[in-house]
């Protein structure tokens, strides 16, 4: 950064001078004016004692000093006019509790200070803490930052920097953005170093990153010590690693695992501020060779004018008054000092002109000096001031919340060169953001993705994956149940001569494909889980165990994922079907049930194909009740020929003929839709009545439940906890430990010391099923996850083995090795087959009821429009009521009609018959005639001139003589004529 330029005038010039005396006289133990004013406001100042308690030895404690007189002379200067004036009271604490307490009991006694700044470390603060407590002087501190130094509990204790802790949420969102599950604490072994580590732990904990170990080193190590420390951190899996200590010792750390090959691809290293917000007191070598790629917490401080001004006085200043110390640094504790310094000095100046008085406590004659102590009168009012002080300081504003300073923005620094360059900021609304000033009122963010591009360990932009196998780790310790049946799934075989054991089956070959599919080698050890004699050590629970109090890294069998399993373990995706089922004998139902021939049809079905029956026969007697006498006679014939007619058609038995092209047409549509519903219901009832052979003998868990009968278990599986929570009585549980031993069971039945069901998870089911799946079913009953691995929780293994796990599964391995463990069940019948699956419904045949609905309601609207047409003089009568003209018309209906072709064809062959051939006929019709017959005359009597009983004309009638007497004009003229052939 380029230093803005400075013109040497006069009043500059003044103010150096002025800053440069008021450190000549605060090098002295005595007390200081910070600075002097002219003669004209000497008799309205008012000098207030403040104490200053620092290790005037290390180089903190000198910039810290010169800050805080910096401060004062930066404020005066500005504020000429104010009436008091901190004057300073410099003791040197020299590193040393109790020289600290002894310096900090001596300002308050004897000098009577206001308020002390400056107490560093933690020991040092609690001393003078309880002293400030006892005599109401408030202990202001910019570099104590210890979360045990509470507020609540020090009421006069004033923390002017922030809580360690409240970096710790910053941390846990940059571990949770690349979804490392596991971080290495490391930190130094001292109260520094404890500040943070049970809140970092909890917050880790929150999101489900564990701590797999602490590594703490003493602030003496030595650099063997370290190195030794370190090269058991490379034996650990966890590649995550978060520091947490002072530049002094990170300095040293880095170095020494940059030299064992820790700072190459693949780690993750992350410091807290106690490094980075210190940085330019690091070696710049170090941070050059030994920190690339490395990630940190900073404390944000916003760059400003008035900042870029400030560090350059400061380095003139501070080089001037220490010759000796070249290229000095300032860092923020510098800031917190000046700033605090500030506020001070303005609470101070706001309590206007107190008497800044000590009230002097009655002490005996063998009173030590703790019990002579006075009391300040002005340290309540002066908390309350410095609570009310609201600026903008150099790192931003300064406020105090609950006595120590507003949590502020964190940034995500990565080393790369020789600085720190930013990659994002932490707020405690927003969570992780690539710019302040991108930050929206959304949810809080976590994603890696609101970071900039960072540079890794390695020299790498990919980040990486957090853990990997260490080529001289341990092995995995992998635990393996023992079974006596099921070894289709698990099969453990003991070499009686070498006293080794051999594990196969059909979950170990899985895990076996499984570990081929990951990027990395992995080396484990399949240990039976046995007694000495080969006997079974105990059940999945009592592996499970195993496995969660660490004795064991994993489980690899036919371990059933369960919730109650996972809050001990971590399981990975399931590798098997899942679900708990009942496996229930068939039984026999044929021919005990009379009215099985009604169930291939729904009731809605069988309803609606009796009412199209109905108004089939309906529609059919309308249109041929004119014209054909086989619909004609009393009414009762009438409605049982159309019902034997349309029923008929079931078996294609009818006998009736059908004259008009109307019916016709409508019974062919209907035809068709018989055929095709005779023959679905046949089919539907061979179906059904072989499936009822196949029929479980128990179909839902509370008939199996109520019955009172005896339901088996595989043992040791956890199927026997879900059963007693369903009520079921020990006395009704029988376990079983092989394939062989349920079938036998189930064939027994209840009633002969045997099962009526058993339950048990899928797979188990499927293998009995293909060797017996002719005698018995699968019900579906309960739902699980099915069979997975089982790891130690919050083990990195699980993400990758899972990913693993997909690979095989969705591949042809999978298929190659069910086949190679598990017969085929192809010539099993289908049990998933149920009566309402044969059962035929409406919604099957809507679509045929449709047609022949609109093919029958087409044809008589057809045959009412050709009706009407043909008795519309009756519908044009002038006289009669519609009543009576609707009563005509339905007499019109019930007479034949004998201009129908049928009937016409019937009088000329009757005719024929009767002349012997003979006779030729020449009738004169009406329809022949200009007149139409009355719609009130006799029809009876034409048809009786026309027809005999038989529908055929005579002669006899005297068809010549007679004439209606309403239409005189009309005659009948039959001419007789005798043909010789």
């Amino acid at each position: 950064m380029i230093p803005p330029r400075i013109s040497f005038n006069a009043e500059k010039l003044l103010l150096l001078a002025l800053s440069f005396f008021a450190i000549i006289m605060t090098s002295s133990d005595g007390p200081c004016l910070a600075v002097g004013q002219g003669n004209n406001n000497n008799a309205t100042i008012i000098g207030v004692n403040i104490g200053v308690v620092l290790d005037l030895e290390t180089r903190g404690a000198q910039m810290g000093l010169s800050c805080i007189n910096m401060s004062l002379s930066d404020f005066y200067s500005s504020n000429p006019s104010y009436k008091t004036r901190l004057v300073l009271n410099v003791r040197d604490s020299k590193q040393d509790e109790v020289a600290a307490a002894a310096a900090a009991l001596d300002l308050i006694k004897n000098k009577q200070v206001q308020a002390i700044i400056g107490p560093e470390g933690l020991v040092q603060a609690d001393f003078i803490i309880d002293l400030g407590n006892k005599s109401h002087v408030p202990i202001i501190s910019f570099s104590a930052t210890n979360p045990s130094l509470r507020s609540i509990r020090s009421p006069y204790f004033v923390r002017a920097v922030q809580n360690e802790s409240s970096q710790v949420n910053a941390i846990s969102a940059v571990i949770q953005a690349f979804g490392w599950k596991e971080a290495v604490l490391i930190y130094v072994d001292n109260e520094f170093g404890e500040s943070i580590i049970l809140s970092l732990t909890y917050a880790l904990r929150e999101v489900s990153t564990q701590v797999p170990y602490r590594s703490i080193i003493s602030p003496s190590a030595t650099d063997d010590q370290i190195q030794e420390e370190l090269y058991k951190l490379m034996t650990m899996q966890t590649r995550v690693f978060i520091v947490h200590m002072l530049p002094t010792l990170g300095s040293r750390l880095f170095a020494k695992a940059k030299e064992v090959g820790m700072m190459s691809e693949g780690y993750v290293w992350i410091l807290t501020n106690g490094i980075t917000d210190r940085l330019s007191s690091v070696v710049s070598s170090v941070v050059t060779s030994s920190m690339q790629g490395v990630l940190g917490i900073q404390t944000y401080i916003p760059n400003t004018p008035n900042l870029d001004n400030f560090m350059f006085r400061w380095k003139m200043k501070f080089q001037q008054d220490n010759p000796s110390i070249l290229n000095p640094t300032l860092n923020i504790f510098g800031y917190r000092a000046y700033d605090a310094t500030r506020a001070l000095a303005m609470a101070i100046e706001e309590m206007g002109a107190t008497n800044f008085t000590f009230q002097m406590l009655n002490a005996s004659t063998n009173a030590t000096d703790l019990d002579s102590i006075g009391v300040s009168q002005n340290g309540q009012k002066l908390l309350q001031e410095l609570a009310n002080m609201t600026f903008t300081g150099l790192t931003g504003n300064f406020k105090l919340v609950n006595g120590q300073l507003e949590s502020s923005v964190f940034q995500i620094v990565n080393i790369n060169g020789n600085a720190a360059r930013g990659v994002g900021f932490w707020t405690q609304e927003n969570g992780l953001l690539r710019d302040l000033n991108s930050f929206t009122a959304s949810k809080y963010s976590t994603s890696k993705s609101n970071l900039r591009p960072i540079i890794w360990p390695g020299d790498t932009t990919y980040f990486p994956k957090g853990w990997e196998i260490p080529t001289n780790g341990k092995r995995l310790k992998i635990l393996v149940p023992v079974k006596v049946g099921f070894s289709q799934f698990v099969k453990v075989t003991q070499d009686p001569s070498t006293n080794t054991f051999q594990v196969t089956g059909y979950c170990i070959d899985i895990f076996r494909a499984v570990i081929e599919k990951l990027p990395y080698a992995i080396a484990y050890d399949l240990i039976p889980f046995a007694l000495p004699n080969g006997i079974k050590a105990g059940n999945y629970n009592d592996m499970i165990d195993q496995v969660f109090y660490q004795n064991y890294d994993a489980i690899v069998g036919d371990t059933t994922i369960t919730a109650n399993r996972s809050l001990y373990v971590d399981f990975t995706l399931p590798y098997t079907e899942s679900g708990v089922a009942m496996l229930v004998p068939y039984k026999d139902s044929k021919s005990k049930n009379a009215w099985v021939f009604l169930k291939p049809l729904t009731w809605d079905l069988w309803l609606t194909t009796g009412c199209f029956f109905v108004f089939i026969a309906l529609v059919v007697w309308i249109l041929e009740h004119q014209i054909n006498e086989d619909f004609r006679g009393p009414a009762a014939h009438q409605v049982g020929t159309s019902f034997w007619f349309s029923f008929s058609t079931i078996v294609f038995a009818q006998r009736e003929r059908v004259f008009s092209n109307l019916a016709r047409f409508v019974v062919i549509v209907w035809v068709f839709v018989v055929l095709i519903l005779t023959q679905s219901y046949t089919a539907s009832l061979s179906s059904l009545l072989v499936v009822q052979n196949l029929q479980p003998s128990v179909t839902k868990m509370d008939q199996l439940l109520k019955s009172g009968e005896k339901v088996g278990y595989l043992d040791g599986s956890f199927v026997y906890g879900m059963l007693k929570q369903m009520k079921f009585d020990d006395s009704r549980l029988i376990s079983y430990q092989s394939p062989e031993e349920c079938d036998a069971l189930l064939s027994n039945g209840s009633t002969k010391g045997g099962i009526t069901a058993a339950l048990d998870e899928v797979p188990y089911i499927k293998l009995v099923l293909s060797k017996s799946c002719n005698k018995y079913t699968k019900i579906a009953t309960f739902k699980t996850a099915g069979f997975g691995f089982v790891f130690r929780k919050g083990s990195s293994l699980v993400p990758d083995i899972s990913q693993a796990i997909l690979n095989v599964t969705e591949g042809p391995k999978m298929t190659e090795i069910e086949n190679a463990w598990f017969p085929s069940e192809t010539n099993c019948p289908d049990s998933t087959n149920s009566n309402s699956s044969n059962r035929l419904g409406l919604d099957s045949f809507w679509g045929l009821f449709l047609i022949v609905g609109v093919a029958a309601v087409l044809a008589l609207l057809i045959y009412m429009v050709m009706f009407i047409k043909r008795n519309w003089h009756v519908i044009t009568s002038s006289s009669g009521s519609f009543w009576e003209k609707t009563i005509a018309l339905g007499r019109q209906f019930h007479q034949r009609d004998l201009n129908a072709h049928t009937f016409r064809k019937a009088r000329f062959r009757d005719r024929s018959m009767e002349d012997g051939g003979n006779v030729t006929a020449t009738i004169e019709t009406l329809e022949d005639s200009n007149f139409q017959p009355s719609p009130s005359s006799d029809s009876s009597q034409i048809d009786n001139v026309l027809t005999n009983e038989q529908g055929s004309p005579s002669a006899e009638q005297g068809l010549s003589n007679h004439v209606d007497e309403r239409c005189p004009k009309i005659a009948i003229n039959v001419e007789l004529t005798n043909v010789n052939c």
